[in-house]
């Protein structure tokens, strides 16, 4: 008979880094997500926060269990997680673009659950730091979504939903007139937090 052994905690941790999304690997050929076995009464969210300190120094914003998964080696239960760009990891992970396909199963399983999840929770925000233009809050949501967004229909739906607020703050990006800046604020209306309508977006 087959040995099981205890379930591990996986974390697939996303960020934005020079114009593409990064995921938290393992220093070294392998490339490995971060890992750490389940304790035996350890809740899997409190082993997936250590995981987390242990290889970015503190617990991400946002952060959700995908799911378990039966790989070759036992089961994996995978925590996806986001962080603002420019977050440092600690000496033995660095941020590696992710893959063309997503890369490994629990990989492809957390960007799904991102995806599924970009227009109920502030998963784009999360990526980006405290203010943001326009055309980087979009870049971001594309390379989620994995697709184009029509320029016009993004801003129109997203200063519906009341998410963001400008700021004082402007960024020049070469050429032509300089940026505003923004920062999620997200307003709500009768207790229900609106959503961007992607259905609507070309």
């Amino acid at each position: 008979m087959a040995v099981t052994s205890a379930p591990r905690i996986v974390l697939a941790c996303v960020t934005w880094a020079n114009g593409d999304l990064a995921v938290l690997g393992a220093s070294g050929a392998g490339a490995t997500l971060p890992t750490a076995a389940l304790g035996a009464s350890q809740p899997p969210a409190d082993a997936a926060d250590a995981l987390a300190r242990r290889t970015l120094g503190r617990v991400p914003a946002w952060r959700s269990q995908v799911g378990v998964l039966r790989e070759d080696d036992g089961l994996s239960i995978v925590y996806a997680a986001v962080v603002a760009s420019g977050t440092d990891a600690v000496a033995e992970f660095q941020w590696r673009p992710v893959p063309r396909g997503g890369g490994a199963a629990s990989l492809r399983a957390a960007l799904v659950h991102l995806r599924e999840r970009i227009d109920r929770e502030p998963v784009a925000f999360r990526l980006l730091g405290p203010t943001f233009t326009l055309s980087d809050l979009q870049q971001v949501y594309e390379l989620l979504l994995e697709r184009r967004l029509h320029k016009a229909s993004f801003r129109r739906s997203l200063m519906a939903a009341h998410l963001i607020e400008p700021t004082d703050a402007w960024r020049s990006e070469g050429r032509g007139r300089p940026a505003q800046l923004f920062r999620y604020a997200p307003r709500r209306r009768r207790g229900v937090q609106r959503a961007v309508r992607f259905d609507l977006l070309g």
